[in-house]
Parts: structure tokens; sequence; C-alpha cells
């Protein structure tokens, strides 16, 4: 369910980006939280923005056990060292988190079980744009739709294999509906991936996105030209909806289940070892059923 009271967002934390746990963070991390916002909980599972140095590392650790060690994500020498993913992002975006009250981390915090990372459009432009921008030109649907639109831009999505299930997508999803209803968004963007380096070894998935899942013109977005990879690989009458889907990794499953659409062209991501595609995702397509009863709707979000 969604707590019902208004969300308090603070002061997002700095972060050096390479540096791991200070004594003054783990001072600090033990100290009673009464300002973390609860966007949503269930069970013991409850939705918070981070609002600390150690809560952000935290999700920068979850990442990296996620992407680095279970997936083959290639790390800098500074990650591998401090067993955190990060970039220049991390410092001015939000970052969701999913908790479970009922473990605890060193700190004796709950453990930060799953993660996005958030970044609304006027932080962006405040900060040099997008982190997808190196991936898709987004310009054409900035500028096609009408002024004060508000664009989030979803990414770095990753829950523990232990909480991936219907009950962590729901109160993941819930609380992502509070927020893009704090802060009035029109929009959500960003990258979702197929695992591996190779479009063709999901060909019948891509041909069927770019076949079926395209948006309107209005809502356009091109990979960028020198990393375009054409999705369309196999003629429509080859391609079946229920192969196709069944081969679709999850969260891309979900997001088309909740209304999203596809961009033009994949991209190949050698760094992480995916081929990933953009997501468009208007808030007014959000399926009316999904958000009144999120059980059913997270159940075959996680499937």
């Amino acid at each position: 369910m969604i707590v019902p009271r208004r969300p308090r967002f603070g002061a997002r934390p700095k972060q050096d980006g390479v540096a791991n746990v200070t004594p003054q963070e783990a001072a600090a991390a033990a100290r009673p939280r009464h300002v973390w916002p609860v966007l949503a909980s269930l069970g013991s599972l409850e939705v918070r923005v981070a609002q600390t140095s150690h809560e952000v590392k935290s999700a920068q650790r979850l990442r990296y056990r996620v992407f680095y060690e279970e997936m083959g994500a290639i790390p800098t020498a500074a990650m591998r060292i401090s067993g955190r993913d990060f970039d220049k992002y991390d410092s001015f975006c939000d970052h969701l988190l999913v908790v479970d009250r009922d473990t605890r981390d060193h700190f004796a915090q709950p453990n930060v079980v799953g993660t996005y990372r958030l970044l609304r459009g006027e932080v962006a432009a405040a900060h040099g744009g997008y982190y997808t921008s190196s991936e898709y030109d987004l310009s054409t649907m900035l500028s096609a739709n009408p002024p004060g639109t508000r664009f989030l831009e979803l990414g770095r999505s990753c829950v523990l294999p232990a909480y991936r299930s219907k009950r962590t997508i729901e109160v993941l999803w819930q609380g992502i509906w509070a927020y893009i209803n704090h802060y009035e968004v029109g929009a959500m963007t960003g990258c979702a991936s197929f695992h591996g380096t190779v479009p063709a070894s999901h060909a019948e998935a891509l041909s069927y996105l770019a076949q079926h899942c395209r948006p309107d013109p209005s809502w356009d977005v091109r990979a960028v030209e020198d990393r375009y990879q054409p999705m369309d690989l196999m003629p429509a009458e080859a391609v079946s909806m229920r192969s196709a889907f069944a081969a679709m990794p999850p969260l891309i499953k979900g997001y088309l289940r909740v209304g999203a659409k596809i961009g033009d062209g994949c991209v190949i991501d050698h760094d992480f070892g995916t081929t990933d595609v953009l997501i468009v995702l208007p808030v007014a397509a959000i399926g009316v059923s999904y958000v009144n009863y999120p059980t059913t709707e997270a159940e075959r979000f996680a499937a």
C-alpha cells in the first residue's frame, strides 16, 4: 500500500565516487532514521528515497553485486576496490530503495534489497543531460511534447535474487507511483536490457518490439547513429507473439504490460554485456488496472 502521507524529500548526499565506508559514515548509519521517506510498504518491505551517503552506497553495493558479480559486467579498478557501482550521475539522482525491515546490514540498518535510480528532467537539465542520451537521441521526444511536460529517467534497476518476486515488484512500483505523483511526472523513459551483446540471439523478441511496440511520432526516440543496431531482424510472419514475449526479460515484459512503448533501434553496451532498448512510458498510458489492483498486475510484471 502507499503510506497515506506526503513523502519528505531531503538534500541529496555528496558522493566522492571512490571511497568505501568511512568511520564517520558508520557512526551516521548507527543513528536512528526518522527522516527517511516511506513511499510504500508491504509486509516487511518498504520503499524509501535515499537521504544519506550510507544509503546511496548501500544501493551502489547492491548494484555491484547484481551487475558485476552476478551478471558479469566489467568494473573499473575503483569500482572493484570499493565493491560499488557508481558514476557521476549518482551524486544528483534520487535513489529509490526497497529495504527489508526484518533483516539488517553491518550498521544495524534495514538491508537494501532493491533499487532504482531516478533522474528528473529539471535535474538532468541542470547537470548536462540524461544518462540515456549516450545511447539514444531524446531531442524529438523532449521537444515534441507540450511545454512543461515533466520527464523521469529510470535506470540502474536491480533486485537481489531472493527478492525477485511479485511482492517486491508490487511495492517497488507503488513507490515509483507515489514518486511520480509527488513530482507530477508526465512520462518515464530509460534503457532496459537483454543479456548479451549479440542482437541476433534475441531476434524474435527484438523483431516483435520493433513491429508492434513503437510509440506515436511525438514520443519517438532513435538510437544515436554510431551505436544504432537494427531490431527488425525477422519477417513479421515468422514472429510468434507468444514465443517472443516468453523470450523477453521480466523487466521489459513488465514495462509493456503497464503501457510502455519501445524506441527505434537497440544499442550494445559492452561494459555491461547487454543489448539495450529504450523504454517510453507516458504516465497517462499506465493501465488503470495496474494502479488500482497492484497485486495481480505485479504478479504479471514479475513473470
